[in-house]
């Protein structure tokens, strides 16, 4: 039984995982192209919402990283994945900050 759940757990998680890294390319090409349009079109809050959309990118392939650790059984797979979490996590902080300057002076 433990391991027909275990089997049903790493199953989800696998699947998941794909899940969340789609939807993080996905919203990445979308602010991609939504910001090639709002730059042609000379938008005021190009630079906003393009880091708008790579932050909310960026957490969905931050989250698709933690439900990795559910399911690595060796260590140095527990290294790379607490690498690409710490990576992603800095990727993502620094586009927050830049997020908060942006809108302190459109304001």
């Amino acid at each position: 039984m433990s391991e027909i759940l275990n089997n049903v757990l790493i199953t989800i998680v696998e699947y998941s995982i794909l899940l969340f890294e789609f939807i993080g390319v996905f919203v990445l090409i979308v602010a991609g192209i939504r910001g090639i349009f709002d730059y042609f079109t000379k938008n005021p809050l190009t630079k906003l919402n393009l880091a708008k959309g790579m932050a909310m990118g960026l957490e969905f392939k931050l989250g698709s990283e933690i439900l990795r650790t559910v399911v690595v059984r060796e260590l140095s797979e527990v290294t790379i994945v607490a690498a690409i979490i710490a990576i992603r996590a800095a990727l993502t902080w620094l586009i927050h900050w830049e997020i908060k300057n942006e809108e302190e002076h459109t304001q």
